[in-house]
């Protein structure tokens, strides 16, 4: 709710003829004081104020909606005029006017999209025939003028933010496009020209070499496929699915993607450090699915004399994950767009995969209520999930 008022508070501050409104008010009517308010079923807040009374109030300020006569009118949606408080029949013993110590008011309902916005108002501890006047209509006019600019500057809103959305569609289907098509393009080549050369091939040994490598291939393709399927679910299907149990068997799972890694490349060094003595409430699939990705990342991007350091504990209520290695940092650039589709750590042409893992990986950091950052110095670049140990 406070967002939504910060929002309409920042929607009048853009419209441009509101200072004037408020001055052509004040030397129309002789009034002291002018505002637009924001006015909702619990709260008044100033959006627009014009001060020559010293009365106080500035732009954000708020008062006690209870002790405004501003509520009376959102709840009856009629303006309310007062030529002098004290000869009042209605308003002499009203309470607002009491605490204000004001004698004139006027105030008029403004009204966004159809539906009561706030009001515009004025007020000054002398008295003006303002009944006698055109007051009224000219607030009525301006009122609407208000609206009017807070209708057109949503409408402004929604119409760009669909041209950035459409912009940013079209950006990502032409990095999809492109990014899918050169990375499976390499292990469909591999695929066909093992096929080939299994034709010609008689002897089992390199008959056999030639299938492992073809597998390798089946596997890498398999691995593209998944990334991109994992991709459609995040934009396409509101996000991902987790399966969150208590005192998931998060331990093994990461030890076995470690497992994994060690035995796929014996050359390089992945350490761990565990420190699980809290159960944690978690889609351990995917965990370890977030964990392989940084660690991939890693290896690819870090230093290859330098190991890669995995750290997961459980302390003050959250589970974190984190993995280190060495190596030269990410650019301040790069870091700002790491987490985005289809962003990859560097420019070099012959990195393979689709540049969805960071992606995939802030996917099910999200999913699980939790984040997923970076920090990158000449010492390190360490990437760091955290979520709660409990499902929200």
């Amino acid at each position: 709710m406070r967002d939504l008022i910060a929002k309409d508070i920042a929607a009048v501050a853009k419209i441009d003829v509101v200072p004037r409104i408020l001055e052509v008010i004040c030397r129309t009517t002789g009034m002291g004081f002018a505002a637009v308010a924001r006015v909702t079923e619990d709260r008044w807040i100033a959006c627009a104020v014009r001060d020559e009374i010293a009365f106080g109030l500035e732009p954000g300020g708020e008062l006690e909606l209870k002790t405004t006569i501003c509520d009376e009118i959102r709840a009856s949606g009629t303006a309310v005029v007062i030529n002098h408080v004290a000869e009042d029949p209605v308003f002499r013993d009203h309470h607002t006017p009491a605490k204000y110590g004001f004698q004139s008011y006027i105030s008029t309902p403004i009204h966004h999209n159809g539906a009561f916005f706030g009001t515009l108002c004025a007020i000054d501890p002398r008295p003006f025939d303002l009944k006698a006047s055109n007051a009224l209509a000219t607030f009525e006019i301006f009122a609407e003028l208000i609206g009017s600019h807070l209708d057109a500057h949503q409408r402004l809103e929604r119409s760009e933010a669909a041209l950035l959305g459409e912009r940013e569609s079209a950006e990502l289907r032409e990095q999809f496009i492109a990014v899918l098509g050169h990375d499976l393009r390499n292990p469909l080549a591999a695929i066909a020209g093992g096929a080939r050369l299994l034709r010609k091939q008689p002897e089992p040994e390199k008959r056999e070499f030639i299938l492992g490598q073809m597998e390798h291939s089946v596997t890498r393709m398999a691995g593209l496929i998944d990334d991109v399927m994992d991709f459609a679910r995040g934009r396409l299907g509101g996000g991902f699915h987790v399966d969150q149990r208590p005192n998931a068997e998060i331990e093994k799972a990461l030890e076995h993607v470690l497992a994994e890694f060690r035995s796929a490349q014996p050359m390089r060094a992945v350490h761990a450090e565990m420190a699980l003595d809290q159960p944690v409430a978690c889609d351990s699939r995917r965990v370890a699915q977030l964990l392989s990705n940084l660690v991939a990342n890693a290896l690819t991007h870090g230093a290859p004399d330098q190991p890669v350091t995995v750290r997961a504990v459980t302390t003050d209520g959250r589970f974190e994950l984190s993995v280190a290695n060495a190596g030269d940092p990410i650019p301040p650039e790069t870091a700002k767009r790491l987490f985005r589709p289809f962003t990859r750590a560097s420019d070099d042409p012959h990195q393979q995969g689709l540049g969805l893992g960071l992606y995939i990986a802030t996917e099910i950091a999200h999913a699980h209520n939790g984040t997923l950052s970076v920090t990158s110095d000449a010492a390190e670049t360490r990437f760091t999930f955290s979520m709660p140990l409990e499902v929200a």
